[in-house]
């Protein structure tokens, strides 16, 4: 689910390496290399937008200006900083690379570290469809036309390891409690702007470094950003939240109400009827049938329809997407966002679960909370 970006990233984003130490993005480098052979490194790009391949080999989040990573595969890397030379004292904290230079020249730069590169190889690019076009000339005329393992390395990101599963599951926490903060402001008669305020005061009081929130204002058939103070409360309130936090993301839908919602009831059966179904090699076009299926004669949510799900993790949306006209299947190491949607000629609701796909079940991280009834 994608939601508004925000200008300028403010929260904490520090590389610690009790939590993600230097060993687990060797690893992830170490992954790359056995399926780029030929490669004498990678050229890594991101900004505050797109930045997940980089923020795994790197641990480095691009706060406002983006950074460029040339990671050989021997020897030590180099991150390029965007912001010029004051910048690179407050860069390096959030990374374990120790040589930063200012991203300025990159051609030249780029172009002597391909030649120093040992092994007669060529370096490989990752995430370069989101360099803007004048950086993108100037690596190509550094480097040459390299090869493309974007798709490789999101293929190595699917399997999440136990310490990013510790990132989701705090992640996870903070969402829960975002959305309790929602629900108490909501039953104490709170407006629909200090409703959604709470919930994000209590992320940000919690360490998330990104919330972002959309909300309902016509019993949930549609869902908005902040766009004007509203001071009215709103009852049911449709609520998504997605949390960031140690570079990992978590997202929820929710329905706020003082009153029974069966719409919300049939959509949560749907939902854990959904998540029994996943294994892995499971399609995910059955379990996207099966809510289509399910939520009968209702239909489905506008918001949910096109996509019943998708992977999370350093990305807000990752593959394997989860929709009938997906050919691919569930695999270990997956955590999926998988969410059901209803609605009818008055109200809609969604609700939704993160789900982590194990070799012989599943674990639910997050499942949506209820109204009571």
């Amino acid at each position: 689910m994608l939601a508004m970006n925000p200008t300028l990233l403010v929260g904490p984003s520090d590389w610690d390496g009790a939590r993600m130490p230097r060993e687990e993005f060797a690893a992830r480098a170490t992954a790359l290399w056995r399926l780029a052979k030929a490669a004498s490194g990678t050229i890594v790009y991101g900004d505050r937008a797109h930045h997940a391949e980089l923020a795994y080999l790197t641990g480095f989040t691009p706060k406002l200006e983006a950074a460029l990573a040339l990671i050989p595969r021997v020897g030590a890397p180099r991150l390029l900083v965007g912001g010029g030379a004051n910048m690179l004292q407050a860069a390096k904290p959030l990374t374990w690379i120790e040589n930063l230079r200012p991203l300025r020249n990159a051609g030249e730069t780029v172009a002597q570290w391909a030649r120093e590169q040992s092994g007669g190889g060529r370096p490989v690019l990752i995430a370069g469809s989101f360099m803007p076009p004048a950086l993108s000339r100037e690596v190509d005329e550094a480097a040459g036309k390299i090869a493309d393992k974007t798709s490789d390395l999101r293929t190595l990101m699917r399997r999440k390891s136990e310490r990013e599963l510790a990132a989701v599951r705090e992640a996870c926490g903070t969402l829960d409690m975002a959305i309790a903060a929602m629900g108490n402001a909501q039953r104490s008669g709170k407006s629909a702007t200090d409703t959604i305020l709470a919930g994000e005061y209590a992320a940000h009081k919690r360490g998330a470094q990104d919330v972002r929130t959309l909300f309902s204002l016509d019993g949930g058939r549609t869902l908005r950003p902040f766009e004007t103070l509203v001071d009215r409360p709103a009852d049911p309130l449709q609520v998504y939240v997605a949390i960031r936090q140690h570079g990992y993301w978590a997202e929820g839908f929710a329905l706020l109400s003082a009153s029974p919602a069966p719409r919300v009831a049939q959509a949560a059966e749907v939902l854990a009827s959904a998540v029994a179904m996943i294994e892995p090699g499971k399609p995910c076009a059955e379990v996207a049938r099966a809510i289509t299926q399910g939520i009968a004669p209702l239909r489905p949510h506008p918001v949910t329809s096109p996509v019943q799900g998708n992977a999370i993790g350093l990305a807000l949306e990752e593959h394997p997407l989860i929709a009938v006209e997906s050919e691919e299947a569930f695999q270990v190491g997956d955590v999926v966002s998988l969410r059901v949607g209803v609605t009818d000629e008055r109200n809609g609701a969604i609700v939704s679960a993160l789900v982590a796909v194990g070799e012989r079940d599943c674990d639910v991280l997050w499942p949506a909370p209820l109204p009571e009834t």
